[in-house]
């Protein structure tokens, strides 16, 4: 296979663009974006169409049908069944059909494109009282034209069931261009066409129908044959429901909405394992909750190894296996009084407990259970775990039974894995250690999914609970219905698809469920000799490509930190997982085959801010800002690089040699940036012309500290303290970052005089330190390895004694404690200072009480920045905390990276995104604070963005603190 498209390819391509106003893109990336879904599968598809409204459907359909070739309509691409990816030509809604055409508040329904995201329609909602059911953990992300496609459940399915019990109505089209409005009702006698042959095979079928399919809430498997019975009202909507993309495509779709309570508890049950849990269920139901989900304690294992800096576990009660119960009221007192009642009704099963009504700690909470299908995937020493058996579902009142057979089903195959799941519904979700890179591993797991097939039949459930069939599970529905049920399916399919175009080889006459898979068809052809260390993929780059398995947490409008380019331009590609992909089809060479030069890579890679919002967001971890590193440094090796790689990558050299200079050159340096010869210094840079060059100090903050140092005051929070106190806390060293010291000094002498006032003795390296990191983002890891392996040294004897090392710049901060491991594996200083760093707020979070009684300016209010390395690498707890002391009333924006992102932001033809990540939330939240408001910004990049976009003067904490404590005056 490769990226050179047939010639029969390029004409369908050429007359797709003639006849469809949305994008098509039969490009390379794009066909190695879209060639895998949430599932182990990969199929390269013909091209992607983005449709703009329905009348280019009809017309990427009638084309698609001229040439033949198959289609597959596509939501958000997490499917984890494989239904998801085809050879086929994609039809992608979530670019231009994701809108609400209406809400009717009276009737409870709602009409809705098929790309819209599922929290869009909640929110739109929310204001009459409504919700939409099926809620599943892709919630944010999901579309409602993929939950139809799917049968999609969630956490809520207890109270308000699937998709299929909340759709109204389906507008669809046929692959051979037949609109239809689907609903309940059965057709009259003479009624021919779809209908009148779907009515004549339920008739022929009805009994068998009756008799096959499992009396189950949470059956998915197959097609909804049983929707076409007499007592289900011969609903043709309910019955497309669930076919994944494989019968029509849904056009439009009218759904019910049910009323939401006003407000919502959580009591969260503690049981000693999992077993116990589930066989506590039904007692649990008895009290009609609206949720009861489980998980196991090797969940929170894996939670607390991927995400060291995670809290919200600790507020678990004691056990080994866990319920979330939720309960809904008027009040949020009449929801705890439904959670409390919950509790005590299970304290005679020995449960322990926590109830919890306070919504942001309900939403860290549940953010556990939601990204479990991430965190699942890898652990903590690289070791990989895939989907396949992921949701099969049995009756809940045998769900314990079940999971103690599956364990012993494990235990045979040799396999392990970490469930949790909608232990309400008897659904079990969880990812196992199959091994998909030999022949051997790969007949290991078609057996164990046939022993778990049987499993799950035996004990009367479905193979799919609520992610459907797709190529994982379709080829075992014969161990689940009989014969004629298998034939009924193959002629559901056939009255609605008589040609086999729509999404073929999926439910029927399906594809072997251990072939196309990704793993084992996309073995790396790339020579694996990566330059950092990628110590959590057992030194491997191409296992880290493989880290991304599509869950798509990244690619969502709002919240976090991740993917600030994919916010700005909405293309896939600016995603971490649209990255991801290429990256690893660039391994295997089979799509992308330009190997470390591939431009397809370049231009994903090039709009990625190195912000490490995924290494913290992605519950897989992925860290696209370790990978563009790798990339760059290939891809540049013994070759010219970017200008900017050489004068922004090495921007403390040559600020070193500015130090230097007189104060009076230094003034004319700034000067000579702000006339028209700044121009020419920027195009030979590489820098992008709307950027002003930020004024360098005119002295830094070390030769100042120097040459004070002798007469220096150490100041004590009060007077008659000082001789007392002084040095009485011990020694730390200060790091004298490149920005701080040399753009905002002041920060650095406000941070002293706060450490300096708790008793502490700051000390500074004897010459300039720097982490390496302007060259490592610009991917020069040989030169990172030597600027950094020399400052190791220098601060060596500090090191050795043990002295804490205290950062003021945060993405400093983060490159000293993660960072440094990567570039110098096996140097003991590296590792030394990575757990030997502190941020400015970790030091003065052990003094809490203390600054909190010696606040003399009180009443301060501050919008918090979190720099994005921050939150990556090092947390914001301690910064909430130290605020909090200092009676500083804090307001943390949920805005993402601030779009300057250390060198991006400066780079040419960068500066249209980093404003547009900046005009998301930040600087708006900015304008509309009042002027007493102080705007909090650690970083650099952070304080240099809001500088420059004509805000107010951001400040740092230690510039807070100081004012707080009466050691600066209160200049707010």
């Amino acid at each position: 296979m490769t990226s050179e498209l047939p010639a029969d390819a390029r004409a369908l391509s050429t007359d797709l663009a003639a006849a469809v106003g949305g994008e098509v893109r039969f490009d390379a990336a794009h066909r190695a974006m879209y060639s895998a879904d949430a599932s182990n599968y990969r199929q390269v598809p013909i091209g992607v169409v983005a449709p703009r409204d329905a009348a280019d459907v009809e017309a990427a359909v009638a084309v698609c049908r001229a040439h033949g070739v198959p289609v597959l309509p596509r939501g958000a691409g997490t499917s984890i069944a494989g239904q998801a990816v085809n050879v086929a030509v994609v039809l992608d809604f979530t670019r231009h059909m994701g809108g609400i055409i209406g809400i009717d508040p009276e009737a409870r329904t709602a009409r809705v494109q098929p790309g819209l995201v599922l929290d869009t329609l909640r929110d739109a909602a929310r204001p009459h009282g409504l919700t939409f059911g099926p809620d599943p953990s892709t919630h944010n992300r999901c579309t409602l034209g993929g939950m139809i496609g799917n049968n999609a459940c969630g956490s809520h399915s207890v109270a308000w069931g699937k998709t299929a019990d909340n759709v109204h109505a389906l507008d669809v089209l046929t692959y051979r261009g037949e609109r239809l409005t689907l609903g309940p009702g059965e057709p009259g006698p003479e009624a021919g066409g779809i209908p009148g042959a779907l009515r004549d095979l339920r008739d022929k079928l009805a009994d068998d129908v009756r008799a096959s399919f499992p009396d189950l809430t949470r059956r998915v498997s197959g097609y909804n044959l049983d929707q076409l019975l007499p007592e289900n009202g011969f609903d043709l909507a309910k019955a497309l429901v669930g076919t994944e993309g494989t019968c029509a495509t849904v056009l439009e779709a009218t759904v019910r909405l049910v009323e939401s309570p006003a407000a919502r508890a959580l009591a969260v049950l503690g049981f000693p394992d999992a077993y116990l849990a589930a066989d506590n269920v039904m007692t649990v139901r008895e009290h009609n909750p609206l949720t009861i989900e489980g998980m196991d304690a090797g969940l929170i294992a894996a939670l607390r190894a991927h995400n060291p800096l995670e809290t919200a576990s600790r507020a678990l009660p004691p056990g080994g296996g866990w319920l979330y119960v939720e309960t809904g009221g008027a009040t949020r007192e009449e929801a705890e009084a439904a959670a409390h009642a919950v509790a005590r009704a299970m304290k005679p099963y020995g449960a322990t407990s926590v109830v919890v009504s306070d919504p942001a700690r309900m939403k860290a909470l549940w953010r556990i259970r939601e990204d479990g299908a991430g965190i699942l995937t890898r652990s903590p020493d690289g070791g990989e775990a895939w989907p396949g058996w992921e949701d099969a579902a049995v009756p809940p009142e045998r769900f314990g039974a079940y999971l103690r057979e599956f364990d012993a089903v494990l235990e045979r195959h040799g396999r392990r894995g970490v469930y949790y799941g909608h232990f309400g519904d008897g659904c079990l979700h969880v990812r196992i250690d199959f091994d998909l890179l030999t022949e051997p591993g790969i007949a290991n797991f078609r057996a164990f999914m046939t022993d778990a097939a049987d499993l799950v039949v035996a004990h009367g459930g479905s193979l799919s609970g609520e992610h459907g069939d797709g190529q994982a599970r379709a080829e075992l529905l014969p161990r689940m219905y009989p014969p004629e049920i298998i034939a009924a399916f193959e002629q559901f399919k056939g009255i609605w698809d008589p040609d086999d175009r729509m999404n073929p080889d999926r439910v029927v006459r399906p594809a072997k469920m251990d072939d196309d898979l990704r793993i084992f068809v996309g073995m790396p052809t790339l020579r694996d000799e990566p330059q950092l260390a990628f110590a959590h993929d057992r030194g491997s780059f191409t296992r880290a490509t493989r880290r991304c398995l599509g869950v798509g947490k990244c690619v969502t409008a709002s919240g976090g930190v991740m993917c600030p380019s994919y916010r700005a331009t909405g293309e896939e590609m600016h995603s971490t997982r649209g990255r991801a992909r290429l990256l690893f089809e660039m391994a295997n060479g089979q799509v992308i085959t330009g190997g470390w030069q591939s431009p397809e890579v370049a231009d994903a890679l090039d709009l990625c801010l190195s912000c490490k919002g995924c290494k913290r967001d992605c519950p897989v971890g992925v860290d696209m800002a370790a990978y563009k590193t790798e990339f760059l440094a290939q891809r540049y090796k013994g070759r010219r690089r970017p200008a900017s790689h050489y004068s922004m990558g090495a921007l403390p050299r040559w600020i070193r040699m500015v130090d230097k200079l007189p104060a009076r050159v230094v003034d004319a340096v700034n000067a000579a940036a702000r006339s028209p010869l700044a121009a020419v210094a920027k195009k030979v840079g590489g820098i992008a012309p709307e950027r002003a060059i930020p004024p360098i100090a005119r002295r830094s903050f070390t030769a100042a500290f120097r040459d004070q140092q002798p007469r220096r005051r150490h100041r004590t929070l009060r007077d008659d303290e000082q001789a007392a106190r002084r040095g009485s806390r011990g020694r730390v060293l200060l790091w004298p970052d490149t920005f701080t010291n040399h753009f905002d000094p002041v920060i650095a002498d406000d941070a002293v005089v706060v450490l300096e006032s708790l008793g502490y003795t700051v000390e500074l390296p004897p010459r300039d330190v720097c982490c390496g990191l302007t060259w490592t983002s610009t991917g020069q890891v040989d030169a990172a390895r030597k600027v950094l392996l020399r400052s190791l040294r220098t601060i060596e004897p500090w090191l050795a004694a043990g002295v804490p090392v205290v950062g003021l710049e945060p993405s400093c901060t983060a490159a000293l404690r993660a960072d440094g491991p990567e570039l110098l594996p096996g140097e003991p200083l590296a590792a030394a200072l990575s757990t030997g760093v502190h941020t400015f707020a970790e030091v003065l979070a052990e003094h809490a009480g203390e600054l909190s009684g010696a606040v003399v300016v009180s009443g301060q209010k501050a919008l918090v920045q979190v720099h994005c390395h921050q939150h990556a690498d090092l947390g914001a707890d301690d910064d909430k905390a130290v605020l909090a002391a200092l009676g500083v009333e804090a307001e943390v924006l949920d805005s993402g990276c601030c779009g300057l992102a250390g060198n991006f932001g400066f780079e040419k033809g960068h500066y249209g995104v980093s404003m547009a990540c900046a005009e998301r939330v930040l600087l708006p939240a900015v304008r509309a604070a009042d002027a007493d408001v102080a705007v909090l910004a650690d970083g650099f990049s952070c304080r240099t963005q809001l500088r420059q976009a004509g805000q107010r003067e951001p400040v740092h904490l230690a510039q807070l603190a100081a004012r707080a404590l009466g050691l600066r005056p209160n200049t707010r």
